[in-house]
């Protein structure tokens, strides 16, 4: 994550050299995903999230925010309504650490405390990176995934992510804005849920990849055979965040006059 920040935080300065208005902020909410242990529903809660931001707003319009959000996401075949996905009883958690840019759009003309309007619904765009690493519970265990390579493709620790969405503020108090926002992420990484293709055959039937990989016995189901479908073969996984925010923006007589 280092790098990304070290990015992001240069564009930023460099687009806000003379800023005279800054806006600070936090946000707090649910969080989900879409992919391979959830592959139609757009919006299935399985974690939560909290961030803080940093924002500078060019005008009563546009504004660049820098994003630092922490939140975990999940899945469980266990508890779906498809009784293949609970014969295939695969799990995960994953933490995600993200770091992002976006470009803000208001609507409505808006700034805090110096103008009519008192809120407006807005739309965001941007680039970041998250660091990830799926984990699984076994026997009580928190069992890391990653390094088990269970469908035989070594993937990173971190992702590239482009954050879209929208949202909704309102200016409850002098500089005080409250808002709801809805936000997704595309990711170039299929392996958040840490399932992507196809069962593959190992050296050792008994090792720890080859139980992790499928745990479809657990359940009285299986093997598994070799080659058969255990991931949606989509290419991408995305999350997404539902909350709050709360931000408090530094305006003076002569920002947007």
């Amino acid at each position: 994550m280092p790098k990304y920040f070290a990015v992001l935080f240069i564009v930023l300065l460099s687009l806000t050299a003379r800023a005279q208005t800054w806006e600070v902020g936090g946000s707090v909410g649910a969080s989900a995903y879409i992919g391979d242990l959830n592959t139609n529903n757009l919006f299935k809660p399985s974690g939560g999230y909290g961030g803080v931001f940093v924002k500078r707003n060019f005008d009563r319009y546009l504004g660049l925010r820098l994003n630092f959000v922490y939140g975990q996401i999940s899945g469980d075949d266990s508890k779906s309504s498809i009784e293949q996905f609970r014969q295939r009883n695969l799990s995960f958690t994953d933490p995600l650490t993200e770091l992002s840019l976006t470009l803000d759009f208001n609507f409505m003309s808006y700034i805090p405390d110096a103008g009519k309007n008192k809120y407006t619904p807005y739309v965001f765009l941007g680039l970041g990176g998250t660091s990830y690493a799926p984990r699984t519970m076994y026997n009580q265990q928190q069992i890391s995934l990653r390094h088990l390579q269970t469908e035989g493709t070594p993937y990173g620790s971190t992702a590239l992510v482009v954050p879209f969405g929208a949202g909704f503020k309102y200016n409850i108090s002098g500089k005080w804005t409250l808002g709801a926002e809805l936000g997704y992420r595309y990711t170039n990484t299929d392996f958040l849920d840490d399932v992507s293709g196809v069962y593959k055959a190992f050296a050792d039937p008994n090792s720890e990849s080859a139980r992790f990989a499928d745990r479809s016995g657990e359940v009285g189901a299986g093997p598994a055979i070799v080659g058969s479908q255990r991931g949606d073969f989509k290419p991408r996984d995305f999350y997404s965040y539902f909350g709050l925010t709360l931000s408090y923006t530094f305006v003076t007589s002569k920002c947007y006059y």
